[in-house]
């Protein structure tokens, strides 16, 4: 129990450090993010790429059409709506991901539409690959997988984390490996399966932890 102790109280104090510098000052809003994505792909030379980061190039261009076809059709539920807005207190949802990530494309409009029904919430991405301080706070099965959201106070202390993607689709991806399904028929899979989920398990996930948030504030 001590060494636990130990191990959480130098994480916090890491994220305390971090907070105000790499967050608050250097976090971008999604609106940022995204206009920082669409002009990276549109000033981008694809024929002097090399082999990897041409790789990366095609799935930035695939993540916008992603995203913009959720931003279009989503519509937050009645129910989180009234959830999300029932938030008092000020926090930062900071959200760790990089624009080739497949996830990211098919999770982050949805966490930024929640995030904008709500003043109190500051919504603040980070990318990963620049802040693997912060990044390495919040591993997965001991891997920096993403995106990942971490909820926070004004004060930087932590309230909730999710990611990087929804249980049902993370269980799946782990029956799929174990299956041998391999890329890129793996994440073709993925991106069908969030196809046609169509953010129900996003939705039901944030209502859960919000509603749960709200009942210990009050």
């Amino acid at each position: 129990m001590k060494n636990i102790e130990i191990e959480y109280q130098g994480k916090e104090n890491m994220l305390n450090e971090i907070f105000e510098k790499k967050i608050l000052q250097n976090g971008m809003t999604y609106k940022g993010y995204t206009k920082s994505i669409i002009e990276e792909v549109g000033n981008t030379k694809p024929e002097i790429l090399n082999e990897h980061d041409l790789e990366l190039f095609e799935y930035k261009k695939l993540n916008i059409q992603r995203s913009a076809r959720i931003e279009k059709i989503y519509d937050v539920s009645d129910e989180l709506k009234s959830e999300i807005q029932n938030i008092k207190d000020k926090q930062i949802w900071m959200v760790i991901t990089e624009a080739w990530c497949g996830d990211s494309a098919q999770n982050l409009p949805y966490i930024a539409k929640m995030a904008s029904l709500n003043f109190n919430i500051e919504l603040k991405i980070i990318l990963r690959d620049s802040n693997l301080d912060v990044m390495d706070l919040y591993l997965t099965n001991g891997a920096r997988s993403i995106p990942k959201l971490v909820a926070l106070d004004e004060n930087g202390n932590e309230l909730f984390t999710w990611g990087p993607r929804p249980k049902a689709a993370q269980d799946l991806m782990k029956q799929w490996k174990d299956e041998g399904i391999v890329k890129p028929e793996l994440y073709e899979k993925l991106h069908l399966w969030y196809g046609r989920n169509r953010g129900r398990e996003i939705e039901s996930e944030f209502l859960k932890i919000i509603s749960m948030m709200n009942q210990v504030q009050v």
